[in-house]
């Protein structure tokens, strides 16, 4: 475990907060947590932690990265414009969010002399080859089609370009550090501000699968639910994270990855096993802007380079979910009923 004055940007979000919990189990840790909250609750911190400081803002406000100083041994960088979808329906808040966040930062601490790793949250699906066809396992390459999916996707990727950047010309230590899809505790639904879109509240796919199957409502699958993702519990990915700071060549790429394809359809029908629930499913059309189809990630280069490989199965990782939701039911209902009139606003009425 890596120890010392840890920055963690986007650390009241799903990831961030399980990884400032994670960092401040370890004794001596002392953990700042930085989050505009447009994605995230102030909640999902453990605000009393002696060991925890919390600043609420945006790292693409000059006035709070400016005020970055040369303290930190370790900096997360996790801050994003929570989704594909969100990102389709505002590239600009995107681009404030998502790209403009990460240049930011790239910018003041490039000429920091305590800082020991820098480690940056990009994304499988800017690189992984668009498919529907049989999906082989996505090696760390170093190119990527011109043809995105989403300005999520292409920001992501943008962020990976300005990191290999500084790192050559000012030497910041930056790794890179490609997710899956994260799954399991914390992931509250509706978390943060309303964004303009249904995807504010429905955000990833697991949680909401998980929600619906409790609540008996039609789980809709698009495109009989033939597309694949690399589903990695949440701890594994904290753990990776942390690989990374602790092992990552800096200039360096590494997948956090469980390896295994699973389909949507595959999820659909064990979160409701698990649930023992009566949903139906809903099959929907292809959705027009996604092209990713089957996907997953190779995690050979992580297992060798930083000793990472994830523990956690998807049906216990999904039993420890469907757990917590029960445990936090109330508390994710009230989050994505603070949305129902601007959900109500653009004609989509939530369905309780």
């Amino acid at each position: 475990m890596i120890q010392g004055h840890i920055l963690v940007i986007g650390g009241a979000g799903f990831v961030g907060s399980n990884l400032v919990k994670m960092l401040l189990s370890e004794e001596g840790n002392q953990v700042t947590a930085l989050d505009n909250l447009l994605s995230a609750e102030k909640e999902n911190l453990p605000l009393d932690h002696p060991r925890l400081r919390f600043i609420q803002g945006s790292i693409s406000d000059d006035r709070i990265v400016h005020a970055l100083q040369d303290e930190y041994d370790y900096i997360f960088h996790l801050a994003t414009f929570h989704g594909n979808q969100s990102s389709i329906f505002d590239p600009l808040r995107d681009h404030e969010n998502n790209t403009l966040t990460t240049l930011k930062l790239m910018e003041q601490v490039k000429d920091f002399k305590r800082l020991k790793k820098l480690v940056y949250s990009s994304a499988g699906c800017s690189v992984a080859e668009k498919t529907f066809d049989e999906a082989e396992a996505t090696e760390e390459k170093e190119f990527t089609s011109i043809r995105h999916d989403s300005p999520y996707s292409i920001s992501k990727i943008i962020g990976e370009f300005y990191c290999v950047y500084y790192f050559n010309q000012h030497k910041v230590p930056a790794v890179r550090a490609r997710f899956q899809n994260v799954y399991g505790p914390g992931e509250v639904l509706g978390a943060g501000d309303w964004r303009g879109t249904y995807a504010t509240v429905w955000r990833n796919v697991t949680p909401t699968f998980v929600y619906k199957a409790m609540k008996g409502m039609p789980m809709s699958i698009e495109n009989e639910g033939i597309a694949s993702r690399d589903f990695i519990f949440v701890d594994d990915i904290c753990r990776g994270l942390i690989a990374c700071a602790e092992k990552g060549r800096e200039g360096e790429v590494y997948n956090i990855a469980s390896g295994r394809e699973t389909t949507i359809r595959e999820l659909a029908e064990l979160i409701m096993e698990l649930t023992q629930s009566q949903s139906p499913l809903e099959f929907l059309p292809k959705r027009a802007w996604d092209n990713s189809g089957k996907r997953f990630g190779d995690p050979t280069k992580s297992r060798n380079e930083l000793g990472f490989e994830a523990k956690t199965d998807i049906r216990e990782g999904l039993e420890k979910t469907v757990a917590w939701t029960r445990e936090n039911f109330d508390r994710i209902e009230r989050t994505m009923h603070k949305h129902d009139e601007a959900m109500k606003a653009v004609g989509g009425a939530m369905p309780w």
